[in-house]
């Protein structure tokens, strides 16, 4: 069983710093691609930001130059650091990794159950 779980998320004010993180357990052997996705209210869930167990990272045109993604693969661990935050960016973050159970195993997809950030005028 493979869990992800995401903390970190809270209340600030635009122009302001927040730092998500997101720790993968279980019987994990690696994963290959980690990434943020996020989900404001009446909209679809988009992709913020992934970082590959190689450390190659892209991010969503709306966040470039204020959010940095970074993993540590022998933890299982992934964060992102946002920085000038704004309002735009309130919703609810999510932690995604493609993770392979064994040798064997292609990757398959598991999410955490997100961690809500708001940005404040």
């Amino acid at each position: 069983q493979v869990q992800l779980v995401e903390s970190g998320g809270g209340l600030v004010q635009a122009g302001g710093s927040l730092r998500l993180s997101c720790a993968a357990s279980g019987s994990i052997f690696s994963i290959p691609v980690m990434a943020w996705y996020r989900q404001a209210p009446g909209k679809q869930r988009e992709l913020v930001a992934t970082i590959t167990s190689g450390g190659n990272t892209n991010y969503a045109n709306s966040v470039k130059g204020r959010f940095t993604i970074s993993a540590d693969n022998a933890k299982n661990t992934m964060s992102l650091q946002m920085n000038s935050l704004e309002l735009e960016d309130t919703a609810v973050y999510y932690c995604n990794g493609d993770v392979r159970l064994s040798r064997y195993s292609t990757a398959r997809p598991y999410w955490g159950q997100g961690t809500q950030v708001t940005v404040s005028s």
